[in-house]
């Protein structure tokens, strides 16, 4: 297993501490410049701890240094394999993985599984060179919260990872978009697929099999969810709050009974509830 240490000669060097501005509310980074709530997690003080799996070397420095050239991120450790994964995951403390699909021996679906049993409150990411429908919400079932296609143009690693960190999904957009048109193309399938067992079903028995209806807008955040927006980005487009928004999502899961975003977004795909 590689460690961070071990890299330090071939990572960027992080800016210089980033100055506050005058409200207080907000923390303003030299690399890469951009505004960032105080009230979110990835703080000077206490950035996003990251573990980092690919058995690509080349992938891993250029994923290595983007990550620590953001002062809102830490990379903790390095691995390159399943097994060495795995290691990594019960010996460092961290709270996003990234992990490469392809591994040279196994695949990164059972990394996440692994997290998932033995750090559930970490986040997962998953990241290739594939761009597979199938692959994402597969990754999405085992308890990634995000996918990421290498070399893309929209890829950012320390983005994606600050994203998940705060309740977020993250993929890239065309990924998005794709996921979505499958959410419309269900949506307007569904009535005539649903129409004949409806007809011979009693409508108690079908009650019991449907999922509660959800009203407009947790439709409304449900997409936005599906397409990576954090809590607090959802209410500030929807000009509500971080905690009612947080309480749609509660509302959703309960519908839906799930447990996670990445579950409420498959299942709403397979069901065509948008």
């Amino acid at each position: 297993m590689l460690n961070s240490n071990e890299t330090n000669a071939t990572q960027a060097t992080p800016s210089a501490e980033a100055n506050q501005s005058n409200s207080g509310q907000f923390a303003v980074h030299q690399s890469p410049p951009s505004m960032w709530p105080d009230f979110m997690t990835g703080q000077l003080e206490k950035p996003v701890r990251v573990l980092l799996v690919d058995d690509d070397p080349h992938m891993r420095r250029v994923i290595a240094q983007e990550l620590m050239a953001d002062e809102r991120t830490l990379l903790v450790a390095q691995a390159t394999s399943v097994r060495e994964g795995r290691k990594a995951i019960k010996q460092h403390d961290f709270d996003v993985m990234l992990v490469d699909l392809n591994l040279g021996d196994g695949e990164g679906f059972e990394l996440i599984e692994y997290l998932k049993s033995h750090r559930p409150a970490a986040e997962a990411i998953i990241i290739s060179i594939m761009e597979n429908d199938d692959q994402v919400l597969h990754a999405f079932e085992v308890g990634a919260t995000g996918y990421l296609v290498k070399n893309s143009w929209f890829g950012n690693y320390p983005q994606a990872v600050l994203q998940v960190a705060n309740g977020g999904a993250s993929i890239t957009p065309n990924l998005a978009r794709r996921l979505l048109q499958r959410f419309d193309h269900g949506s307007a399938a569904a009535p005539a697929a649903a129409a004949p067992a409806e007809a011979k079903e009693p409508v108690q028995a079908a009650a019991e099999h449907e999922p509660e209806r959800l009203s407009a807008r947790e439709k409304e955040v449900l997409r936005m969810v599906a397409s990576g927006y954090t809590s607090a980005e959802i209410g500030t487009q929807l000009q509500i709050s971080a905690l009612t928004v947080n309480t749609h999502i509660k509302n959703i899961y309960r519908k839906l009974q799930v447990r996670t975003r990445a579950q409420a977004v498959r299942f709403a795909s397979l069901r065509g509830l948008f």
